[in-house]
């Protein structure tokens, strides 16, 4: 059986290929990474924002592939049942499905206001009213999720997608010095400190600076 494949753009700015690649650590699916160049219309496409089809990443696995990072999520929760990746019962699946779909398909003045990049920092930094909306509505579903299940994840003990979608949000508080509550403080660390994001961040400083400036204006 030949190893699954996933297609993935790049681990600085990529938050889509990050949210994929993650789900696919959380369910322990063995796979090897097919990264598309820097030049490649599909990851300027994701990098600006401005894909008409999410086509990056996608999944390569037993002769089926998948795209769309909510799709490759179910895929692998069908794949994987024990991996945790949806809660066990119907009411906090539907929760899980309903704040992933949230960040899926919303948030689009935070995302444009703050990309990705993991290799900067500024602190201090000028967010306007709008991306705040969305801030504070991320904030608001983290603390929910927190408060009802415990913790220390947001759909309790383990990572989940729910994690998974939001983790490129917690790079981005970070690179943008967002100031955060304690409760949130604590959950960026522990985002952060899961051996999965340290890989993926290690392998994005590393990456060689070919995309010097996306430019777009959002």
């Amino acid at each position: 059986m030949a190893k699954a494949v996933l297609t993935i753009s790049s681990k600085n700015y990529g938050a889509w290929a990050l949210r994929g690649w993650l789900m696919a650590k959380f369910a322990g699916l063995d796979f090897t990474e097919h990264v598309i160049p820097p030049d490649d219309p599909a990851m300027k496409a994701e990098m600006l924002l401005l894909a008409p089809s999410m086509l990056v990443p996608s999944l390569h696995h037993n002769g089926i592939k998948v795209w769309d990072t909510l799709a490759i999520g179910e895929y692998l929760n069908e794949i994987k049942p024990k991996a945790g990746l949806l809660p066990p019962d119907a009411k906090t699946r539907a929760h899980c499905r309903a704040i992933c779909g949230e960040m899926h398909s919303g948030f689009s003045s935070m995302r444009g206001a703050l990309p990705m990049n993991l290799k900067a920092h500024y602190p201090n930094f000028k967010v306007w009213s709008r991306a705040q909306g969305d801030i504070d509505r991320v904030l608001t579903i983290w603390k929910e999720c927190l408060a009802a299940y415990g913790g220390p994840f947001l759909f309790g003990k383990t990572p989940s997608l729910a994690d998974a979608m939001y983790a490129p949000v917690v790079t981005r508080f970070l690179t943008y010095d967002v100031p955060l509550d304690a409760t949130c403080v604590a959950y960026c660390k522990r985002v952060m400190d899961l051996p999965a994001m340290k890989e993926w961040v290690t392998a994005a400083k590393a990456e060689p600076a070919e995309i010097d400036e996306l430019d777009a204006e959002f």
